[in-house]
């Protein structure tokens, strides 16, 4: 059913307040937790060593630290919303032969749990984000420059993106034809 004009648009559900940091105590809060983790990539020592002296600034001053320690700050990045895409784990482990002689590396008997969230999930949400609309193209496309060199600008633009959308117009193409026959 059409919205009566001057309706304004249905809310998405990724729309929060622009105020609203959550999980994160503030916007200077997340700031600092994407600058460590994201950008500098701290190691999990500094980070405490950092928050350690941070709370010893603060305790002078009455403040506390943005974060307890490394722990805290991995938790929060843990609990941030990414469009409702749930975490999920799998634990690979090597099953080939092991060597009956001489020490066995430990990568053959070690296990390691690898994280991730589903990425056609991912993707659905970047593509239903209205932060996003008109940012990118959606169909491949190929451009030449006057020399008939071909100007790559993004992943659509690429060849891989264009075989595969040719490739299915012929595919279609074919079983039409086919079912015309």
């Amino acid at each position: 059913m059409p919205l009566p004009s001057g309706c304004p648009p249905i809310p998405h559900p990724n729309d929060v307040s622009p105020d609203d940091w959550t999980p994160y105590k503030s916007r200077a809060q997340f700031e600092l937790a994407e600058l460590l983790y994201t950008k500098a990539q701290m190691s999990a020592g500094n980070i405490d060593q950092l928050m350690k002296t941070w709370a010893a600034h603060g305790a002078e001053c009455g403040d506390e630290p943005p974060f307890l320690d490394h722990e805290d700050l991995y938790k929060t990045i843990d609990a941030t919303v990414i469009g409702h895409v749930p975490w999920q784990s799998f634990v690979p482990s090597y099953d080939g032969e092991i060597p009956q002689q001489g020490e066995v590396p430990s990568w053959m008997t070690a296990e390691h749990v690898v994280w991730f969230r589903n990425p056609r999930l991912l993707a659905h949400n970047i593509l239903s984000n209205p932060d996003f609309k008109n940012t990118f193209d959606t169909s491949p496309y190929q451009e030449y420059d006057t020399n008939h060199n071909h100007r790559y600008h993004d992943f659509m633009s690429g060849n891989w993106a264009w075989r595969h959308a040719v490739n299915f117009i012929v595919m279609c193409s074919d079983i039409k034809a086919h079912w015309y026959l």
